[in-house]
């Protein structure tokens, strides 16, 4: 639901993906070569999902290589490489479904 819900534009598929208090972060550097985290939570996220639905990614171009590099009993820890960054997730057995809490990506060299 999370990468594929993005890439259609599908608002639905990727709220339903992630917990509501979600935390998606990512270190910045700045000009003075100091380092900060942008964040994002769950509601920004389903918003740009939802305006990827004027224009989502035509399926040909999805890159949605979904590695679990850990699970046990509640919780895992996964891999996301998509076309343009590789996200790391921290999903946990929230209601008997699984939700995204955490996500620690970057941009791929380039892109």
């Amino acid at each position: 639901n999370y990468i594929q819900g993005y890439y259609s534009g599908s608002s639905d598929r990727m709220e339903k993906a992630l917990h509501p208090d979600l935390a998606k972060r990512i270190v910045r550097t700045g000009s003075d070569g100091k380092s900060s985290l942008d964040q994002m939570d769950a509601e920004t996220l389903v918003e740009i999902t939802r305006r990827m639905s004027q224009r989502p990614v035509p399926e040909e171009e999805w890159v949605d290589d979904v590695i679990i590099l850990d699970i046990d009993q509640n919780v895992a820890s996964v891999r996301v490489d998509a076309a343009q960054w590789i996200d790391y997730l921290h999903l946990a057995k929230w209601n008997g479904e699984w939700k995204i809490v955490n996500v620690l990506w970057e941009m791929h060299p380039g892109g």
